[in-house]
C-alpha cells in the first residue's frame, strides 16, 4: 500500500467522482477517506460524519490532512489550507489547485462575495457533464503519478 491517502470533502462531491476514486484505488492502492455532515448518506468504509455546522466538514478534512495526501474539494479556502500543509488539491471537475494561483482564486471569491452582498448576482456552476468526469480522472491520475513517482 502506498503512503498517501485521498480525502474527500464529500458534502458536495458528485457520485461519479467517488466512483472514479474507488476504481483507481484498486489500481494504485491508496486509502480513501470521506468526510460529510450527517445530512449526507455516504457509504464508505473510512467515513467521518460531522455536524451540519458551517465549515464542519472542512475543519475535519483539514485536521486529517497530511503532507502528500490528495484532497478532493470544490472549496477554494479548504484547498488553500491543505496546499499549505504540502498536500495536493483537486476539484470534482478536475481543476488542480496550485499554491502559485490559490491567492488569486481566493481574491476572486472575496470580490464575488462582496458583489453578492451588495445585491449583485453571479452565475452558478455549470451542470456536470462527461467531460468533467474525464477531466477529473485524468488530473487525479496525474496527481497520483506525481506522488508515487
Amino acid at each position: 500500500m502506498t503512503n498517501f491517502r485521498i480525502i474527500i470533502d464529500a458534502d458536495a462531491c458528485p457520485k461519479n467522482c467517488l466512483q472514479i476514486i474507488e476504481k483507481l484505488s484498486g489500481f494504485y492502492h491508496y486509502e480513501v477517506i470521506t468526510v460529510a455532515s450527517f445530512d449526507h448518506q455516504i457509504h464508505s468504509p473510512n467515513h467521518y460524519i460531522v455536524g451540519n455546522e458551517s465549515q464542519a466538514a472542512d475543519i475535519m478534512v483539514s485536521n486529517l490532512t497530511h503532507s502528500g495526501d490528495i484532497i478532493v474539494t470544490q472549496d477554494w479556502g479548504l484547498a488553500a489550507i491543505v496546499l499549505a500543509k504540502n498536500a495536493k488539491a483537486i476539484s470534482p471537475t478536475g481543476k488542480i489547485f496550485e499554491s502559485t494561483t490559490i491567492d488569486l482564486l481566493l481574491e476572486e471569491r472575496d470580490i464575488l462575495a462582496k458583489h453578492r452582498r451588495s445585491g449583485g448576482r453571479t452565475k452558478g456552476p455549470s451542470k456536470r457533464n462527461k467531460n468533467d468526469d474525464q477531466n477529473f480522472e485524468n488530473n487525479l491520475r496525474k496527481l497520483i503519478t506525481e506522488i508515487i513517482g
